[in-house]
């Protein structure tokens, strides 16, 4: 009911204003800059209620749930929002963010905009959007969101792997079993037969070519330091590699 009234209002205001307009015209010319002021005041302010009355029902329209009058009032308010948008400036975003939050601001003065206030859809319109673009400029400062925005998805792929990969960060993560107490044992005297092992069974210089192997050392620097070349180091290696892998064979229990 209250949009019919108003709705009736906004049409006999430009009744009124064609009236006053054509009353004018009427009248006798006293100075032509004069009756120019006022037939050019008399029509901007006959296009003015005419855009209230088309923005009223573009706007009932929408609430009704029709998407071409929502898509209407978009199409016609998006330069105000732009307008509005570039005097801001919004931390870790762009202009776009600043005029989606306009139209955010926008959609919500369709949704709230009350006909029986004194008041056009134009002036309602303006204050959403403004408020919804500092609203969004202080929440960004704020840093509220910044966990969400750093975070790491555990299904990316690790720092160092190839991008298509099909490890990702979740599979390189321990799992639940890590600090299980039985599973810590085992490792700790699974460790300690290997070290037992190597300690025994390796020669000198294949003990020598793994601990330099362990610190990083590139095979030109251990052919180096241990006086001998890349092809005896890399032979000790592969001698050590055969070593270990019999230890944990020997190891391994019977299914």
């Amino acid at each position: 009911m209250c949009a019919v009234l108003a709705i009736f209002r906004l049409n006999l205001r430009v009744r009124l204003e064609r009236r006053r307009r054509e009353s004018e015209l009427e009248k006798p010319v006293n100075t032509g800059g004069t009756m120019a002021a006022r037939t050019a005041t008399a029509a901007k302010t006959q296009l003015k209620a005419q855009r209230e009355l088309e923005d009223l029902q573009l706007v009932l329209k929408a609430r009704n749930g029709s998407p071409g009058a929502m898509d209407a009032l978009i199409r016609r308010y998006t330069g105000f929002v732009r307008l509005k948008a570039s005097s801001y400036f919004l931390a870790g975003g762009d202009s776009d963010d600043l005029i989606q939050e306009g139209l955010i601001g926008l959609y919500k003065a369709v949704r709230d905009f009350r006909s029986d206030k004194e008041t056009s859809f134009r002036s309602f319109a303006e204050l959403c959007v403004t408020r919804q673009i500092i609203t969004a400029i202080k929440t960004a400062t704020r840093f509220k969101h910044a966990p969400l925005n750093t975070y790491v998805s555990f299904s990316h792929t690790p720092a160092g792997q190839e991008s298509d990969s099909e490890c990702t960060l979740g599979d390189a993560l321990p799992g639940p079993g890590v600090d299980d107490p039985a599973v810590c044992v085992i490792s700790t005297q699974e460790l300690q037969s290997l070290v037992g092992c190597l300690g025994t069974t390796l020669s000198g210089l294949e003990s020598d070519a793994l601990r330099l192997y362990l610190e990083g050392d590139s095979y030109e620097l251990m052919a180096e330091r241990l006086g001998c070349d890349t092809k005896t180091i890399d032979n000790a290696l592969q001698r050590v590699k055969r070593k270990v892998l019999l230890h944990q064979r020997a190891r391994e229990i019977p299914a």
